[in-house]
């Protein structure tokens, strides 16, 4: 059992499905309630995440914590927000 929630850093996070997502690298705490709110992964699956860009794991997708950490939800196929294309100056 953790004692303190930074023992989550460094875990290994996988998919309801046996996916290997990533390692936790952070935490992202809620100042206001001094809660775990997600797990911060900085080098993601590049089959599961486009570019093998950092996710934000909300901690209420977390199915179990023990050696591993698995969850309960994970979307197919998470894809980089690209900037709208800005219109043609005349």
């Amino acid at each position: 059992m953790l004692e303190e929630a930074s023992e989550l850093i460094g875990m290994q996070v996988y998919t309801p499905n046996g996916v290997f997502l990533g390692n936790v690298n952070n935490l992202v705490i809620d100042v206001d309630t001094r809660k775990v709110d997600g797990l911060f992964i900085s080098e993601s699956n590049p089959l599961l995440v486009e570019d093998s860009k950092a996710v934000n794991v909300p901690f209420r997708w977390i199915q179990a914590i023990g050696d591993v950490i698995l969850l309960k939800y994970f979307p197919k196929r998470v894809t980089a927000r690209r900037p709208a294309a800005k219109p043609a100056q005349p």
